[in-house]
């Protein structure tokens, strides 16, 4: 009888936000077909995956090509390179939408903030292709801007492309200027949600501008601050492909080679779909055991988590 008389009332939502929920179809099925259906897939990691037999037919090798992996001479150099990049990126790339939004934040002209928050969100719109075009320009040996400015000063010019000791800080530098402008956006919508009347009784009692941003501007978005970071703790080990593969060379593979990388260059170009797949499905637990970590910590320690 309970369950009955629920009923109604969900089919009444349903029928009365039925257009909001048309909204959201396509955001369910693009995660349905391109997430969720996929995972069956995860299967091919345990077999001797063949194209002709298919999946149900193939021979089934339980953690062959895990063990492939593990012992290979490639495992350690390229995860390491992989955390090493995601830890960066996650070092520079994580309070740098946080500083800018603080920044628009103080800026009392409207159009000012307008113009800045525009100019900063445009390079998350612009492909990974021509940002690593813009990165080859800027540091060409011969007419990039950043040698011939190095080249002004008296210094030596240098081959930034071919040294595997810069790769890390091009690809985290190109990162944090395609995506900050569009990470302020959590921010300074949180921002908004923040009372004034905090403001003015703080100003009241003679704090200045940086004790109200320590005292309730940072409090005031800290969940939100929370939430991402822990979201980014989960995709560490997840390093762009495009990016890394336009701008890596063999010549700094010591530092570039990652574990997308690898499993294109390894897995996909030689056909050996089933080590490509084992080595995805170890990342993505990783990635789960790390989130999963991040979420328990900061539960425990701020009291603030996603679930």
């Amino acid at each position: 009888m309970l369950q009955a008389s629920r009923r109604p009332g969900f089919l009444r939502k349903v029928k009365r936000d039925k257009y909001l929920l048309l909204l959201l179809l396509p955001c369910v099925l693009y995660y349905v077909i391109f997430k969720y259906v996929p995972i069956f897939g995860v299967s091919i990691a345990f077999m001797d995956y063949n194209l002709f037999k298919g999946i149900t037919e193939s021979d089934w090798v339980g953690f062959k090509y895990f063990n492939m992996f593990f012992h290979t001479p490639d495992f350690w150099p390229v995860l390491r390179n992989t955390f090493l990049l995601g830890f960066y990126k996650l070092l520079f790339g994580f309070p740098a939408p946080i500083i800018l939004a603080l920044l628009i934040n103080e800026v009392r002209r409207s159009f000012m903030k307008r113009f800045v928050q525009t100019v900063s969100y445009l390079p998350h719109f612009i492909s990974n292709v021509v940002v690593a075009g813009i990165a080859v320009m800027f540091l060409s040996p011969t007419g990039g801007v950043v040698n011939q400015l190095l080249g002004a000063m008296g210094l030596e010019r240098i081959n930034f492309l071919v040294e595997a000791s810069w790769f890390r800080t091009i690809y985290v530098t190109t990162d944090v200027w395609q995506h900050i402008g569009w990470g302020t956006i959590i921010y300074l919508a949180a921002l908004t949600a923040i009372d004034p009347q905090l403001y003015e009784a703080a100003r009241m009692d003679g704090a200045n501008r940086w004790k109200q941003t320590l005292n309730i501007t940072l409090p005031g978005i800290a969940p939100a601050i929370v939430i991402i970071l822990i979201l980014d703790i989960g995709k560490i080990l997840e390093i762009g492909f495009e990016k890394v593969y336009l701008l890596a060379t063999p010549a700094t593979y010591e530092t570039a080679d990652i574990i997308s990388t690898y499993v294109y260059r390894v897995g996909l170009t030689q056909g050996n779909y089933s080590y490509a797949t084992a080595i995805d499905l170890f990342t993505g637990i990783i990635s789960f055991i790390f989130i999963i970590a991040a979420n328990g910590f900061s539960r425990r320690v701020s009291g603030s988590s996603i679930w």
